[in-house]
């Protein structure tokens, strides 16, 4: 693993996302908060496995050029476009939120910081399948089951034009399934909290599956979600 030691994702009104390295591993802690107990900017958090723990569905050299290149870019640039200004210091949800709609490079730097960040806590080894307990039965609600869910964020990844993300989303009328191209994320929509999400820029598989975005998505879904994390996103009143 490599990266900074520390890496706050803050929220100012709604999701609190943090990780710290404690003893070798890196533990993550998200939930519906105001606060954040670590605040350092924007940084580059070291992934929570091993660059082959994936394998052998996303491989060690797509892990390193994906975190190493791609998202400590993002992170880099971003840093560079705040300094001496009033978001220095300011978590990456600040600072994506304060730039949407009034500063696009900033805001796709920012947004693809945070983006990347809760896409790699949102795979594990021996992930996918189908979840369990209360994410499932929020599941079942929204959609009527998991296989009608399923289709559906499946959908929305092969269906995002050129490059974007998938993503489930809690909102305060039930759990819904949305796409953004680019660097967009629910981040800037009020009263949505990312619960999941898949990343379906070419870089995040084609080194591993080449043009065939379908296989990809189905082997996220398939082996390498991380259900335990995603839970721990809905609000504790859900």
């Amino acid at each position: 693993m490599i990266g900074k030691v520390i890496f706050a994702l803050g929220v100012s009104s709604s999701l609190a996302f943090m990780g710290a390295r404690v003893a070798g591993k890196v533990n993550m802690n998200v939930g519906v908060s105001g606060d954040t107990s670590i605040s350092a900017g924007v940084e580059l958090p070291p992934l929570p496995y091993d660059y082959t723990a994936l394998e052998p569905h996303l491989g060690e050299q797509t892990l390193k050029i994906h975190h190493d290149k791609h998202h400590a870019k993002y992170v880099t640039v971003t840093n560079a476009m705040v300094k001496g200004t009033e978001l220095e210091n300011a978590d990456v949800v600040t600072v994506l939120r304060e730039a949407y709609g009034k500063n696009q490079g900033l805001f796709n730097n920012a947004a693809q910081s945070y983006n990347h960040a809760f896409y790699w806590n949102c795979m594990k080894p021996n992930g996918g399948g189908k979840p369990t307990g209360k994410l499932l039965e929020h599941i079942e609600k929204s959609f009527g089951d998991f296989d009608k869910f399923r289709a559906e964020f499946v959908n929305a990844g092969l269906t995002a034009f050129g490059s974007g993300w998938a993503w489930l989303v809690w909102t305060p009328s039930g759990l819904k399934v949305s796409k953004t191209i680019g660097a967009d994320c629910p981040l800037t929509e009020e009263g949505s909290i990312p619960l999941l999400t898949m990343d379906v820029w070419e870089h995040a598989y084609y080194l591993n599956y080449q043009n065939m975005r379908n296989t990809y998505v189905d082997v996220f879904m398939d082996n390498l979600v991380n259900w335990d994390f995603v839970e721990k996103q809905l609000p504790a009143n859900a």
